[in-house]
């Protein structure tokens, strides 16, 4: 008769240590982004009621209309980054239901795939667009470098804040990394090189539901 020993499951094997680099960076990454989602929120709500005073004592700030646009759309970022890793983007089932459990699996690896060369390819984009090195090549300056690329990122300025506009497109190249982390860390899950990570501190009532 065997013993109850011999039917105790074995323990899940420690992944390797690149494998862990990733997994944590994608949790610290995470951790961080839950922090801002919250201080956007928080200041999207101090906007919309400071608009509404102003505006009921006929004395408008005209600023708080672009800057409230312009914390939706980095919540809209920080946002998509998060769900990403929760793996609550949609997912449309329709062929995958129809397979078996491996040719489910496979699929889900190659579409999670696509998902991290997205998010590489938008990490390139940036890069092109942004410049760094052409714009440290003109020390800096921005209408030399304007003149020369025809790239007037560095030289517009928000209409109301009168801000550099590339100060708040950076949510780009930001979204663009943690969205590739993030990506990179949900591949490796998929392909059994890591257990998947339960997310503390993120209640959403189910995220196999989605996908």
């Amino acid at each position: 008769m065997p013993s109850t020993h011999s039917l105790a499951p074995l323990p899940p094997a420690t992944p390797r240590a690149p494998v862990r680099w990733v997994l944590a960076l994608s949790s610290h990454i995470l951790r961080t982004e839950r922090l801002v989602l919250t201080g956007l929120m928080t200041l999207l709500v101090l906007f919309i009621l400071l608009n509404v005073v102003t505006r009921y004592t006929g004395m408008p700030i005209y600023w708080v209309d672009e800057a409230a646009v312009y914390t939706v759309v980095w919540l809209t970022f920080v946002g998509a980054s998060v769900m990403t890793r929760l793996r609550m983007d949609f997912a449309v089932t329709m062929l995958t239901d129809h397979l078996g459990a491996r040719g489910a699996r496979a699929f889900k690896v190659v579409a999670t795939l696509g998902v991290l060369l997205f998010g590489l390819a938008m990490l390139v984009m940036c890069w092109v667009w942004m410049d760094p090195i052409g714009i440290a090549r003109y020390g800096f300056d921005a209408k030399e470098f304007a003149a020369e690329s025809f790239n007037f990122l560095y030289t517009e300025r928000t209409q109301t804040l009168n801000w550099p506009t590339w100060v708040l497109q950076l949510i780009l190249p930001i979204f663009s990394a943690t969205f590739s982390v993030h990506a990179l860390a949900n591949l490796l899950e998929d392909m059994g090189a890591a257990e998947r990570v339960q997310h503390a501190g993120f209640d959403v009532v189910n995220a196999d539901a989605v996908n």
